[in-house]
């Protein structure tokens, strides 16, 4: 079944401010790049949501250029949808962003909506199992940011070198490094890494 549109409507027909739902607290971060750049969007006051901050963001496009026309991707632990939604700003062909949350989810589906991005699918699913239906060597992009205090990393992680094609990037987001001794039984090594706060964000690619 289609969902509802949680936009309202504003003047001469355009789309309003995406309706938050019922019962969520928000803030707000911003698209940082692309068509869409200086978009805000609202993150939900929920235990472990932890949208990738705009810094980090600004620096991992930096590294994986500022022009992703055709590319391919998945944001397999979407939350806000920030990493998902800004790979279509910055002109993905295709963006598939993944969420189990309900209310994320609805959340989703609204600011697609308000933005017109017809790039972007929201799918409500679990992410390695979005990860594991992918064809082999079929995303340009894959994100990942699954929870911190889950066992999510190993299967996520070889699930995506499974589905990265060929030249392809896996971006990571971890509460400590991942080294290339860790990531060599997966066929991936690090290709650039930093360290804001807590976070350690990598840009992975095949070895």
């Amino acid at each position: 079944m289609k969902a509802k549109s949680t936009a309202k409507p504003g003047a001469n027909g355009r789309p309003g401010k995406p309706i938050r739902p019922r019962g969520i607290q928000t803030h707000e971060i911003r698209i940082i790049g692309g068509q869409w750049k200086r978009t805000k969007l609202k993150v939900a006051d929920k235990p472990g949501l932890r949208p990738t901050p705009d810094r980090v963001r600004e620096t991992l496009f930096n590294w994986l250029g500022q022009d992703l026309t055709g590319w391919r991707c998945i944001d397999a632990f979407a939350g806000t949808g920030a990493l998902g939604f800004e790979a279509a700003s910055r002109g993905a062909a295709e963006v598939v962003v993944v969420e189990q949350d309900s209310a994320l989810v609805a959340q989703l589906q609204g600011t697609q909506e308000h933005l017109k991005a017809h790039a972007v699918r929201v799918l409500r699913g679990e992410g390695v199992a979005a990860l594991r239906h992918l064809a082999p060597a079929s995303q340009n992009v894959i994100f990942l940011d699954p929870p911190f205090d889950g066992n999510l990393y190993e299967p996520a992680l070889t699930a995506a070198a499974r589905a990265l094609a060929p030249n392809g990037f896996v971006y990571l987001e971890s509460p400590s490094l991942w080294t290339d001794e860790q990531l060599a039984p997966l066929g991936l090594v690090v290709h650039r890494h930093l360290k804001a706060g807590a976070v350690h964000a990598h840009v992975l690619c095949a070895a």
